[in-house]
C-alpha cells in the first residue's frame, strides 16, 4: 500500500480506503465483516469510512463496526483512521435531516455511541443544505472539532462554489476542511467540471465514491440479459442500480473491458488505477463483500503508471 498526504494536512491516507455502506449492515454476516476488516489491516488499509445512515437499517454498520473495534480489534483504533458522516434523514422530526447545529451535533453523538469510541478522525457533513445558511453549518462544525468530538473537518458532494464558501469559513475559524469526498469514476466525470478543480484551487484533500460505478466497472454486469443472481443491480431493494442503469451504459462498459483485455488489466483494477492517476485525487473509496473483492482491489495500489496511449484510450470513453 502507497500513502497520499491529504491536502496541506499531516494526515496520509492510503490509495485504497474501505467504506461500509452496504456491506456491514444489521443483515451481513459478522464473521465476513472480522475477515474483511482484519485483511484490509493486512493490507495496509488503515481508513474506514463510514456514515449515521449506513447499513441497512441506519445505524447498524455504524454499530456493526464499534462492536468489532471493541471485540475482535481492540487495541488497534490508533491504527485507524475513521470517518463518518450525517446530513440524511436519520429520525423522524424537523431536526432528523439536512445541515442544522442541531442535526449535525446530536448526530455526531448518536454515531459516538453506536461506534463506542470517543471521538472520530474525521466526520462530514454528508451533503450540502438548500436551507441552512452555510455560516451555521460551519459553525456547527467548528464546534464538533473543538470539542474534541472529531479531529478533522470534511464535506461531500458539495458544489463549487458552496464547496469554495465552506473552506474559506473553515479556514478563518482556523479548522480547515481536510476532505471533500465526492462521486467519480470512467462512467461519470462529472466531477471534473468543477469540484475537481475546486479541491486543487483549495488544497484540501480528495476522496473518490462510487469508483466501479456500483459494480458496473467489475464487468459483472457484461450479460445484461442475465443480471448475476444477487447482485446490486438484480435486487429489488437497489435504489441506485437496476437493469435499465446497466443497460444504459452498457456499450461504454463494452468497451471499457475490451481495452482492459487489451492491456492484459483486469477492468476492477484498471478503473481504480485510471482514478489514482488524477493527481487531485488523494484516495479510492472502495466496497466489498469479500475477501477476495478486497484483495482484487487492493492489487491497484501502487502500480505503475497507466501509459499515456491508455491514458487516452480510456479519457476518450
Amino acid at each position: 500500500m502507497k500513502y497520499r498526504r491529504c491536502g496541506r494536512s499531516g494526515v496520509l491516507l492510503p490509495e485504497i480506503s474501505l467504506g461500509l455502506w452496504h456491506n456491514f449492515g444489521g443483515g451481513d454476516d459478522r464473521v465476513q465483516n472480522v475477515a474483511i476488516i482484519g485483511r484490509a489491516m493486512e493490507l495496509g488499509i488503515c481508513h474506514f469510512d463510514l456514515a449515521d445512515n449506513y447499513g441497512p437499517p441506519p445505524g447498524s454498520a455504524e454499530e456493526r463496526f464499534g462492536s468489532l473495534l471493541k471485540q475482535e480489534f481492540a487495541g488497534h483504533r490508533d491504527e485507524m483512521f475513521i470517518a463518518t458522516k450525517a446530513g440524511h434523514l436519520m429520525w423522524p422530526g424537523p431536526y432528523g435531516d439536512w445541515g442544522s447545529r442541531k442535526h449535525l451535533i446530536s448526530g455526531l453523538d448518536q454515531s459516538l455511541r453506536r461506534l463506542q469510541l470517543d471521538y472520530v478522525d474525521v466526520f462530514y457533513h454528508h451533503r450540502p443544505d438548500p436551507d441552512t445558511p452555510i455560516e451555521e453549518t460551519v459553525e456547527a462544525l467548528v464546534q464538533i472539532v473543538r470539542s474534541g468530538k472529531a479531529l478533522y473537518i470534511g464535506l461531500s458532494k458539495y458544489p463549487p462554489a458552496l464547496f469554495n464558501r465552506a473552506c474559506t469559513l473553515l479556514a478563518e475559524a482556523h479548522v480547515p476542511c481536510l476532505l471533500h469526498q465526492l462521486r467519480y469514476n470512467l462512467l461519470d466525470r462529472a466531477c471534473e467540471a468543477g469540484q475537481l478543480p475546486a479541491v486543487k484551487a483549495q488544497g484540501t484533500g480528495s476522496i473518490v465514491f462510487s469508483p466501479l460505478a456500483q459494480g458496473m466497472l467489475t464487468g459483472k454486469y457484461l450479460n445484461t440479459t442475465a443480471l448475476p443472481a444477487g447482485s446490486r443491480a438484480e435486487r429489488s431493494d437497489s435504489i441506485f442500480l437496476d437493469a435499465a442503469k446497466v443497460a444504459a451504459d452498457a456499450e461504454r462498459v463494452a468497451r471499457l473491458h475490451a481495452v482492459a483485455e487489451k492491456a492484459g488489466i483486469p477492468l476492477t483494477q484498471l478503473a481504480l488505477r485510471w482514478l489514482l492517476q488524477r493527481g487531485e485525487v488523494t484516495s479510492v473509496l472502495i466496497g466489498a463483500r469479500t475477501v477476495a473483492q478486497l484483495e482484487e482491489c487492493a492489487a491497484a495500489a501502487g502500480q505503475p503508471a497507466l501509459d499515456d496511449e491508455l491514458m487516452n484510450l480510456l479519457n476518450a470513453e
